[in-house]
This record gives structure tokens, C-alpha cells and sequence, in this order.
């Protein structure tokens, strides 16, 4: 019986071991749980106030969001610098930037000096090109492309070489109609 004893104490043992096991891992997930209810929080509700720096790129982006809608163009603009990248988080981050560069020219067109919304249409026209560069399937940024090229249309290539003048020349004088040169 002392053999039984001994495997009814170590499966005992074993079972509270992964038990405590069990509730540490529910405990770890819980406030796993709780760190992400109060991540969507604050995304849910975000301020204009200064961020941590290492807050979660969604929070940021939700901040820049925020100031964009507020009116506060240039924080918004430095919040989505800071996040563009490869991930699809700095892909919205750079559309939304283009959008915003692309809405402050068309305020800036309708004011006294038209002339100064160029730089700002040539920036949101090269930021929705690099977007198509990386993904050609994304229709928003090839419409929004299309809009700022028709606010401002690209000029049109020149040739740099000029046309051979001398092979010109000398086409000219045996294509003209009833020219005599003088000969006698």
C-alpha cells in the first residue's frame, strides 16, 4: 500500500503543480486583458496631450488622427512621420499624410497666393506614388493621385537634345518646290 500511497501523493503533487501552473497563466492573461482594455480606451478616446515615447503605435496614430480632425495639421503631420513604414500601420500613416498635405492646398489655392499650395500638392502627388509604388492595388491613393494630378498636372518631358539643324538645313533646300539656287 505504501507504493500506492507514494503514485496517489506524486499524481496529487503534479495535478496542484499544473493547477497553480493554470491560474498563473489565467492571471498573466488577465492582465494581459486589462492592458488592452485600457489601450482601445485611450484609442477610443484620444487626446491632443504629449505622448509617452515608447506609447504603442496605435495610440499615436490615434493621436495624430485626433489632431488632424482638430485642426492641428502640423503635430498631426509630425505624428504620422514618425510612424510611416512597411506596416500597414505606416501605410495608413503616410495616406493620411498625403490626405492632410493635399487638404491644406486646396485651402491654400482658395486663399491670396494660389502659387504657394505647389510644394504641398508635388508632396501628397510623390507620397501617393510610393504608396502605389509598394501596393499598385490600392485604389484610394490612385484616386487621390488622380485628383492632385488634375489640381496640378505633371509638366510634360522636353527632350533635352536639340533637333540636328544642319541635317535640317540641308533637307530644306532640296525639299522646297520651285526655289532655284541661281545656277547658271
Amino acid at each position: 500500500m505504501s507504493t500506492t500511497n507514494f503514485a496517489t501523493r506524486r499524481r496529487t503533487r503534479v495535478v496542484l503543480a499544473l493547477l497553480a501552473l493554470l491560474i498563473l497563466a489565467m492571471i498573466w492573461e488577465l492582465v494581459q486583458l486589462q492592458r488592452l482594455h485600457a489601450l482601445n480606451a485611450q484609442i477610443a478616446a484620444p487626446g491632443t496631450a504629449a505622448l509617452p515615447a515608447d506609447a504603442p503605435p496605435e495610440l499615436r496614430f490615434a493621436q495624430a488622427h485626433a489632431l488632424a480632425a482638430a485642426g492641428q495639421r502640423e503635430p498631426a503631420l509630425n505624428q504620422y512621420r514618425a510612424l510611416q513604414g512597411d506596416t500597414p500601420l505606416g501605410q495608413a500613416a503616410r495616406y493620411n499624410s498625403a490626405n492632410l498635405l493635399l487638404h491644406q492646398a486646396l485651402e491654400i489655392r482658395a486663399g491670396p497666393q494660389p502659387g504657394q499650395a505647389i510644394p504641398l500638392i508635388e508632396l501628397a502627388k510623390e507620397t501617393y506614388r510610393d504608396l502605389l509604388r509598394q501596393d499598385p492595388g490600392r485604389w484610394d491613393a490612385r484616386y487621390n493621385l488622380e485628383r492632385a494630378q488634375r489640381l496640378l498636372p505633371d509638366p510634360e518631358e522636353v527632350e533635352d537634345t536639340a533637333p540636328d539643324a544642319k541635317r535640317d538645313a540641308e533637307r530644306a533646300a532640296t525639299t522646297m518646290r520651285g526655289y532655284s539656287p541661281g545656277l547658271p
